[in-house]
């Protein structure tokens, strides 16, 4: 009789390699997932909307759009605060509409060889109101200018859309400093007020369809919107209670003189900040006040908080890793702004092109390849860390509390 033969023994994991990767890390080259430096995201957003900023070309903002919409799609986690970014977008669909709207029906005259699209009805307005008519004539390169506007502005709109839904703003406070403690948790909160709007649409929504309601349009609306805020202000009171619980936003031991001299440094850095950006941004104001504004406030600013930092004294569990991807992110956001602020290599008059004849506008190559650049950010970023079902099922019940996330 034959003994039976012993299954192989699973060999025991060895020790780390050399580098502190251990040997169990698979070896298929894959970055491993995790969640990216929400700084890192915010200095991505906040470079693409510098740069649209800079441009009323349609073609380099509707590919800032497909840019947007193509990272948010690759790099967004599954937690439900993350799928807000086409809400964004139907904003910014009103944004154009209100602003189309409003230049048709308050029209500003009409310029010799312009194409008429429809007459609205011309309504009188007293001499006190000289300068601006109601109804008229409304014109084809009017409702472009009028749409193109629009389309910038919600740009802007998406770009900080963008960043709000891949950055999670509860995790950018930790890495404030001290000075801006106060200020951090205020900007928290109010930047949490759209993910706990749409989280709890989605959960009101999943609650009507599990109780077969057959109200829809605007007859569901009464049902919809009086949950949907009752659930977004007690979520945020609860987070606002579980922040102070913590210790958020404590004042410490500064005395008031401190307080007085990091008060008046954060304002005359903050005037100095705005005068250096509108220097080097405006096109009437003189680039000599830019950057010598800009670099005052910088310094006034950097003071402010060093002093203001040390009443606050705290530490931090996990700190978010700042790594390779988190500057390449960041680069890439940065070097869009970059190209299209200089106006170097390419015809600054392509950013801005006229509707005087009206013609179709040109794409400017270098532009459109920093805006590529930018959408790099959605392959450099290492993918969002998944959420197992069963870590994900309280979201869906509403037992996940905001206690549980900070």
């Amino acid at each position: 009789m034959s003994t039976p033969a012993h299954p192989p023994r699973s060999p025991a994991p060895g020790p780390p390699r050399a580098g502190g990767a251990p040997a169990d890390r698979p070896r298929s080259g894959r970055r491993l997932p995790r969640t990216l430096h929400p700084v890192a995201w915010w200095i991505w957003g906040i470079g693409l909307a510098t740069a649209v900023s800079r441009t009323t070309n349609p073609l380099l903002l509707a590919l800032v759009l497909a840019v947007l919409g193509w990272v948010v799609t690759e790099r967004r986690t599954d937690a439900p605060w993350a799928r807000g970014f086409r809400y964004y977008l139907g904003m910014a669909l009103v944004v154009i509409a209100l602003r189309v709207v409003f230049r048709c029906v308050f029209a500003t005259g009409i310029t010799p060889g312009d194409h008429i699209l429809f007459h609205l009805p011309h309504i009188p307005t007293p001499s006190w109101y000289a300068g601006i008519q109601l109804g008229g004539p409304v014109s084809l390169e009017a409702t472009l200018s009028s749409a193109i506007d629009g389309l910038r502005l919600a740009c802007l709109l998406c770009c900080i859309g963008a960043a709000n839904t891949l950055a999670n703003p509860k995790r950018a406070l930790r890495v404030l400093p001290g000075a801006l403690y106060e200020l951090g948790v205020a900007v928290t909160v109010s930047l949490s007020v759209a993910p706990q709007l749409v989280e709890s649409a989605q959960r009101v929504n999943r609650a009507r369809r599990l109780r077969a309601d057959p109200a829809k349009g605007l007859r569901a609306l009464r049902s919809i919107i009086i949950p949907v805020l009752e659930d977004a202000l007690e979520r945020s009171l609860h987070l606002a209670a579980a922040m102070d619980s913590r210790g958020y936003g404590r004042a410490g031991n500064a005395t008031r003189t401190s307080r007085r001299i990091t008060g008046a440094l954060m304002l005359l850095g903050m005037l100095g900040l705005c005068t250096g950006v509108y220097g080097l941004l405006g096109g009437t104001a003189p680039r000599a006040l830019g950057l010598p504004a800009l670099l005052a406030g910088s310094l006034l600013c950097c003071a402010g908080l060093a002093l203001g930092g040390r009443r606050v004294r705290r530490t931090s569990y996990r700190p978010d890793p700042w790594r390779a991807p988190e500057w390449i992110v960041a680069v890439c956001g940065c070097a869009a702004a970059t190209v299209l602020f200089l106006t170097v290599g390419y015809d600054a008059n392509d950013l801005n092109p006229t509707l005087y004849p009206l013609h179709w506008p040109s794409l400017p190559l270098l532009p459109a390849a920093a805006v590529l650049l930018a959408g790099g950010a959605g392959i450099a970023a290492p993918p969002p860390a998944r959420t197992p079902s069963a870590a994900r099922r309280p979201a869906a019940t509403g037992t996940d509390t905001p206690e549980a996330q900070l």
